[in-house]
Order: C-alpha cells, then structure tokens, then sequence
C-alpha cells in the first residue's frame, strides 16, 4: 500500500505544480507532511537544503530521497517516476500546441498570474520553517545563523550552497 501512497502522493503534487521546481516543493510539502504524515516540517526542512545545495531539478532529488526513505529502491524509482511523469506526459501531449499558443496575450497573462501564487507558497513554507527553526533551536542559534548566512551569501558572495552546507555543519554540531 505504501508504494500506491508514494505513487500518489508525488504524481498529484507534481501534476498541480506550474514549473516543476520552487513551485512543486510546497505542494510535496503538503503530501509528505500535511497529508501522509511521514515527515515532520523540520526533516522536510532538511531534505529540501540538501536537495537544493545538489545539482540538478530540486523535486527529483527530494522525491528520490523521500521515496527511498519509505520504500527503498521501489519507492525511490516510483517516486521519481512520478515526479518526472505529468511533465512528460504533458510535453508529448502538448508539443504541437505550443507554437500554436506561445505568443498568445492570454497564456502570457496565465504565466505572469501564476508567478504570485508560487511566491505566496514559498513565502508560506519559509515561515512554517522559520517557526519550526525557532521553536526548536532557539533565538540564539537562529539569529546566528540568519546573520552569519546574510553576511556570507550578500557580503563575501558565498555560493549557497556552501552556506547550506555551513548551516548545516553548525547544526550538527551545536544543535544535535
């Protein structure tokens, strides 16, 4: 049963998802966590700086993961499968259209609509995360962390991912 959960649970998110990337993650979100229960927001929270400090599409990565985390290499490949296939589907099915539609006012309207909706999701998540932060480590090690990150990523141009990997260190250590 567990597999048709993983089977579900991914082909839904990343069938509502526009774009496939920042915009898919707050979808999974809701069925990892909300929904299924098989994460807390902190673990997402985790698996979502490892995903993005990694190369390549964020919800693949997470989607292989977590599917490995609750089925092994089943889940995994289920969970990546589902990920990749409304995408899939909807580029075969749609490919004569596009040239159709590309320059049509309207589709650039429902693009440029949607672009609000992904930064009100986005936003969402970040402050479950920042409580989920400051409930569990406290104001200290948070307003460390934010300054030490705000500084590393604006002032000395770090790349971010080397500041994920920082952050993370520094959790490891002092927070566990």
């Amino acid at each position: 049963m567990i597999y048709w959960d993983i089977f579900w649970a991914f082909f839904m998110a990343n069938l509502l998802g526009y774009g496939g990337g920042p915009a898919t993650i707050p979808l999974i979100q809701i069925e990892v966590v909300n929904n299924n229960g098989w994460m807390t927001l902190s673990e997402f929270g985790d698996v979502l700086a490892i995903a993005n400090a990694l190369p390549g599409p964020i919800a693949t990565k997470m989607a292989g993961f977590i599917g490995y985390e609750l089925g092994g290499v089943l889940g995994a490949v289920i969970a990546l499968a589902t990920t990749i296939l409304p995408s899939a589907l909807a580029v075969i099915l749609l490919f004569k259209f596009v040239n159709l539609f590309k320059d049509s006012p309207k589709v650039k309207l429902m693009t440029k609509s949607v672009q609000p909706i992904i930064a009100v999701l986005l936003a969402v998540m970040a402050y479950q995360f920042f409580l989920t932060a400051f409930e569990n480590s406290g104001v200290l090690h948070l307003v460390l962390l934010a300054a030490v990150s705000y500084l590393t990523l604006i002032k000395f141009k770090v790349h971010p991912s080397l500041v994920i990997f920082g952050a993370l260190f520094y959790g490891g250590i002092f927070l566990s």
